[in-house]
Order: structure tokens, then sequence, then C-alpha cells
């Protein structure tokens, strides 16, 4: 068959050439995943989400802290003030849910 016989629709898919980085390499997008589950889950359930993901980072930071870690990736950065920060959410989680009930 010559290339004049041939269907002009048809092409050959172009494919992605192989590289020598690893999996490990790759950009995993999963922290984008979880933000988006956690502000699903602050919609669909209000001040009730912002106690309960607000206590748990701040039961997670206070274990942290308590085994020695001062600095955080958190933007914050000191675990003091990233401990106020959810502190201050946990009350707010617990007004919000206070006056949700009420």
């Amino acid at each position: 068959m010559s290339a004049a016989d041939r269907d002009p629709r048809l092409v050959t898919p172009s494919r992605v050439e192989p590289t020598d980085r690893t999996d490990a390499e790759l950009p995993d997008p999963l922290r984008l995943c979880v933000f988006a589950t956690v502000a699903l889950l602050g919609w669909l359930l209000g001040p009730v989400a912002l106690l309960v993901f607000a206590a748990l980072g701040f039961v997670g930071y206070a274990r942290a802290r308590r085994a020695g870690l001062l600095r955080s990736r958190c933007l914050l950065g000191d675990t003091r003030l990233v401990l106020a920060y959810l502190a201050a959410l946990v009350v707010a989680g617990g007004v919000g849910v206070w006056w949700w009930i009420r």
C-alpha cells in the first residue's frame, strides 16, 4: 500500500519518550487531592469539620513539639505559632458548633 492509498484520517499516535526519572522523582499532586477532600468535608460538615481537623492538627503538633520539633514546614514556621493558630481554630470551631446546634 502506498502513501497515497492510506486513509489520511488515520494517524500514528505520538508516543511519550521514556525518561530516566524514577517514580520517586516525579511530582505527585496527592496533597492537592487531600486539600480538595478536606475542603469538601468542611463544606459538608461546616464547623464540626473545622473543630475535628483543627483538634487533630493541634494534637499532632503538640506531640511533635514535645518530641523536639521547633520549626515546621508550615508557613508560620515556629511550632508555637502553629499551635496558637490551631488553638484559635479549635475555639472558632467550638463556637461554630455551639451556634449551629443552638
